[in-house]
């Protein structure tokens, strides 16, 4: 049963993060968020899951108590829901309206953590934490000073993570900063680079990927204008050179061997110097490589290469959409090794329709067999924008598993083959609560990744998609300057964001 809530509000308050807090315990659930002055709340009351919070003037000066009220619309959306019964839930806490905002944010979230909890007899792994980054949280703890098990503790008592997360977040906390202590995060600036293309859309797929059989003809025509886009970054840029370039997707090796050799030609001639720490190109789906192609990443000082298997069960792949084999797989990944790759990255997710323990497990022997040198292990989120949210009905059937043993499975993979986490992060309607976390082998962990997720170092984005996020003032601040995510609008308009990139990059420039 799908169940729907209508989360209603008497004002404009948290409604983000209580939403996202919600959908941590129920990501399933189609959660629409109103306001009390719309006229429609009794008929929605009648009908479905209902959670109203209310704040109310308190007896004292400054003082207000927030009620969080839940009404199950029926047995049967307590049910789904873990309810123990349909009857209404209430809870209250007053709080001090004089007190920092981002205070009475987590009062708010720890009166809704803690009722649903107790209600569900469930605690969540990360809490009533709701952001994507709880490694900068606890950055920035140690920053402040903590030791570390005063971060530990901390995490722990204020937003209820448990001991393990934050363990993890502590271990991911301090590899980081090694890793970027001679990284120019002030001066210095990343490039990503996005080819859209790919054989096929995966069914979980919300970045903008489109079928290269629709676009083969437009290709070139594709090259020319983020050749030129290209080339306007580096004059823009006053001819600074970046610390990494990352070129993704869509899937870059599904152009063809020229098309490849162009665009490396292109990126090496303008942007490689001295300064280049890292030169990543995702090689992906298994279908997309090949000798030739592995050549000609090889004549170019591309350093880190991932091929993303996701599963290693046929019927999975099947399933999501993935078009290639197993067998596949294992033909790329030693392909890249005999020409000569010595850091290769694979993805994995866990949670994938009808996956459990035993998927997943065949999963990770097959791994431990291939011995990459990095492992990108994500919990599924079912975005908005993926067939497998949007035709959902017709998985139903299908089981969408993500446990704490599934992910401490990974944990050991990576730990047999060498690994430690070098960065992770989190999604809304992440499967099971979880995270994604990269593990690395020492030398071998990718600093963009790190770079991008905790907002370390400007990144500027090219190609259709793109984002370019410019940090200013140690990260207190970003200005993001976004491409259009439509290919034939990227192919029309790019002088209009050409401009648009120009004013945010003299503004990051002069500031």
């Amino acid at each position: 049963m799908h169940v729907r809530i209508t989360l209603w509000f008497d004002r404009h308050v948290f409604e983000y993060d209580i939403y996202s807090l919600l959908k941590a315990f129920w990501p399933g659930a189609d959660i629409t968020i109103r306001y009390t002055d719309e006229t429609e709340k009794e008929e929605q009351q009648a009908e479905e899951t209902v959670c109203e919070l209310y704040y109310a003037p308190g007896e004292e000066p400054y003082t207000e108590t927030v009620r969080f009220h839940l009404v199950p619309g029926s047995a049967e959306a307590a049910e789904t829901l873990g309810l123990s019964g349909c009857g209404a839930i209430t809870a209250a806490v007053e709080t001090d309206t004089r007190s920092d905002k981002i205070i009475l944010k987590n009062q708010v979230k720890e009166l809704i953590y803690r009722t649903l909890s107790e209600q569900t007899h469930r605690q969540l792994p990360w809490g009533d934490l709701t952001g994507i980054r709880p490694v900068k949280l606890m950055s920035g703890l140690l920053q402040e000073g903590k030791t570390d098990e005063e971060a530990l503790a901390f995490m722990q008592k204020t937003w209820f993570v448990s001991r393990k997360k934050a363990q993890l977040a502590l271990q991911t906390a301090k590899r980081e900063e090694a890793l970027l202590k001679d990284i120019r995060t002030e001066d210095g600036y990343s490039l990503y680079i996005g080819i859209p293309f790919c054989p096929s859309i995966c069914l979980y797929c919300s970045f903008g990927s489109h079928p290269l059989a629709v676009w083969k003809k437009k290709t070139d025509t594709y090259l020319d204008v983020l050749e030129t886009e290209l080339k306007s970054v580096y004059d823009l840029m006053e001819g600074r050179r970046p610390d990494t370039i990352y070129i993704g997707g869509g899937t870059p090796t599904s152009l063809t061997e020229a098309q490849l050799e162009r665009l490396l030609t292109t990126v090496t001639d303008t942007f490689v110097s001295d300064a280049l720490r890292e030169f990543t190109v995702e090689a992906g789906r298994p279908d997309t490589i090949t000798k030739e192609k592995l050549q000609v990443l090889r004549q170019f000082p591309v350093d880190r290469i991932s091929v993303n298997p996701q599963t290693m069960n046929q019927e999975t792949l099947d399933r999501i959409g993935r078009k290639h084999t197993v067998e596949e797989i294992r033909t790329a990944f030693a392909a890249a090794r005999d020409a000569g790759f010595t850091n290769i990255n694979m993805d994995l997710i866990v949670g994938l329709p009808g996956e459990g323990e035993k998927e997943v497990d065949r999963t990770l022997e097959e791994i431990r067999k291939l011995s990459p040198d990095s492992l990108t292990v994500h919990s599924l989120a079912l975005k908005r924008a993926t067939r497998l949210h949007l035709f959902r009905d017709a998985y139903e059937e299908e089981s969408f598993v993500n446990s704490e043993r599934i992910m401490d499975m990974t944990e050991a993979c990576a730990t047999d083959l060498g690994m430690t986490p070098y960065y992770l992060y989190r999604q809304k309607n992440i499967a099971g609560n979880f995270e994604n976390v990269g593990y690395a082998r020492e030398g071998k962990a990718c600093l963009y990744n790190i770079l991008i997720m905790e907002q370390r170092q400007t990144i500027l984005g090219a190609g259709s998609g793109a984002s370019t996020k410019l940090i200013h003032e140690n990260g207190t601040r970003v200005d993001r300057v976004e491409n259009v995510k439509d290919l034939q609008q990227y192919l029309t308009r790019i002088e209009e964001m050409t401009e648009r990139k120009r004013k945010g990059i003299a503004a990051f420039l002069n500031g």
